[in-house]
């Protein structure tokens, strides 16, 4: 894995958000470039190469990967956007049940759709072979680029039954509190407290919080420019917090990183 990517390997059995823009983060996006680059090759249709697609032939790719990774779905598109169907998820949803040696982590822009999605699944675990959730080897994430992005978003997150919530704060296109979802509100305690504890000795109120946050600056044509000030201000909210924190670039290729946000970290996984 190289030093600023939180993922070692991605996987994309879905491409694609049908060039929709849902907020300010999707302006300059990167996979919505790629795919464009990639038109008619590689599975990426010629006549609109960022159109929603199934890709059934790359679902068992994870299977053949012996040794664990921490791999990132679905990263050219949202698997979660509308046009993606259930049944289509569930098949991705299977694979990851199946591949438990490694971790699976998961962005989208609609939560809500997410939401929706794992009320259906939960009548879906007889057939994925689970009889609980969360999956204990997948991580649920939302994008939040600014303030409005992260209050939208985040409760939809807290809502869904995942073995850890996490925010990717990139592209960081504004300064962003998000001390409210990083400790229980009812006991005041963390996910990583709770994780190191046990968490039948701390908290009655099981509230869901939030268990990791990347961030990092813009990149690529057209790059809106982020503050250190923003990414240090959310470090140490993380900080405070005791909550794993990531930070991944400080702007376009070459742009050195202080050595104060040089820091990687991850959070531990529930083996339960």
């Amino acid at each position: 894995m190289k030093d600023d990517k939180w993922w070692d390997e991605s996987w994309n059995p879905t491409t694609g958000c049908n060039n929709d823009i849902i907020s300010s983060g999707c302006a300059n996006c990167y996979a919505r470039r790629m795919a464009t680059r990639l038109r008619g090759r590689y599975g990426y249709p010629a006549d609109d190469p960022f159109r929603v697609t199934f890709h059934p032939d790359r679902l068992e790719q994870p299977l053949k990967w012996k040794k664990p990774r921490r791999i990132f779905a679905c990263s050219m598109g949202d698997l979660f956007h509308n046009d993606v169907q259930f049944e289509q998820i569930d098949a991705v949803i299977r694979v990851i049940a199946k591949a438990r040696q490694h971790t699976f982590m998961i962005l989208t822009k609609r939560p809500g759709r997410m939401a929706e999605y794992f009320m259906h699944l939960a009548y879906m675990l007889q057939i994925v072979g689970y009889s609980h959730l969360p999956l204990p080897n997948l991580y649920l994430g939302v994008t939040a680029e600014n303030q409005r992005t992260a209050e939208e978003r985040i409760p939809l997150l807290l809502q869904i039954p995942a073995a850890v919530r996490f925010v990717s704060v990139e592209p960081y296109l504004s300064g962003i509190n998000i001390e409210q979802y990083l400790r229980c509100q009812g006991c005041g305690y963390t996910e990583m407290d709770k994780r190191i504890q046990g968490d039948h000795r701390l908290c009655t109120y099981q509230t869901p919080v939030i268990g990791w946050v990347i961030c990092g600056a813009e990149t690529g044509p057209g790059a809106r420019p982020m503050k250190l000030e923003w990414a240090r201000d959310l470090r140490d909210q993380c900080k405070e917090a005791n909550v794993p924190f990531f930070f991944k670039k400080a702007g376009p290729k070459g742009t050195p990183i202080p050595n104060d946000l040089m820091i990687r970290e991850f959070p531990r996984r529930d083996e339960r």
